[in-house]
């Protein structure tokens, strides 16, 4: 059966969902063909709010609802306040994720959706994400799982959702080592680095940080735009002893892969 007509058929069997909306390209797409399968009033995004999330990010997610029309509710979520994440274990996003999901359920069912659904796709099965068994624990649905990011993008470009190649964006806590002690500041400072590099136009972007030390990921063929510019300079104000270049370049769960 053709991946798309599945979801259809099993959107249409759900009748009414509320989705985890995270503004990346795989919740956008959900939302929007639950939408255009459902009709807007048997669907609701569900968006969390938190420092753990880079503010221009959450503001493109809400710009996008907002220009869509989707129904949509915003709730605040603090996971600084939960102590593995505070403490950056290596399962931090376990229960970062089920308390999130434990707020945005209770919500769902507040507003009378029975299903809450969630953006993971195929690709992520193959990839380190402890948030997934959150996920399962607490019965949401994940009715991309059978798709591959690329399908995703393929399909939403169709769709003329117009971030459809948009680089799939983290939680600010994968930019420090594990077992560094976060907090709202030096969340806000991997923001306002990457901000800065973002600035020179570039998409893919990480700020690493170890302590006094800033660790820029990008792709190769992006360096000399950094080097050539004066945002090392900028960078360092920030506080930085040392700005440093990756020369393996950017990549995706970096301290997962060195863990």
């Amino acid at each position: 059966m053709n991946l798309e007509t599945d979801l259809v058929r099993k959107l249409k069997e759900l009748k009414r969902v509320a989705i985890c909306y995270s503004g990346g390209i795989d919740s956008a797409y959900l939302l929007t063909v639950a939408n255009n399968v459902l009709g807007k009033n048997n669907v609701i995004a569900l968006i969390a709010k938190g420092p753990m999330i880079d503010q221009n990010d959450y503001n493109e997610a809400l710009n996008y609802l907002n220009i869509a029309n989707y129904n949509y509710c915003e709730l605040d979520f603090n996971p600084l306040e939960i102590t593995e994440f505070k403490n950056n274990t290596k399962d931090r996003c376990y229960y970062c994720k089920h308390q999130m999901l434990l707020i945005l359920k209770n919500k769902a069912n507040n507003l009378g959706f029975s299903f809450l659904l969630d953006g993971q796709n195929k690709d992520d099965l193959d990839k380190y994400r402890p948030g997934s068994k959150a996920s399962k624990e607490l019965g949401v649905l994940s009715p991309l799982s059978n798709m591959t990011k690329l399908e995703i993008r393929t399909n939403a470009k169709k769709l003329n959702i117009p971030f459809y190649d948009k680089p799939a964006n983290s939680c600010l806590a994968t930019r420090f080592p594990y077992a560094t002690t976060l907090t709202l500041e030096k969340l806000k400072l991997v923001e306002k680095a990457e901000y800065l590099i973002k600035t020179l136009g570039l998409k893919l972007v990480r700020a690493r940080i170890h302590d006094d030390i800033l660790r820029i990921e990008v792709l190769p063929a992006d360096f000399n735009l950094i080097i050539n510019s004066n945002i090392p300079t900028k960078l360092k104000e920030l506080g930085f002893k040392y700005v440093t270049l990756d020369l393996l370049g950017y990549s995706s769960g970096n301290y997962d892969i060195t863990y």
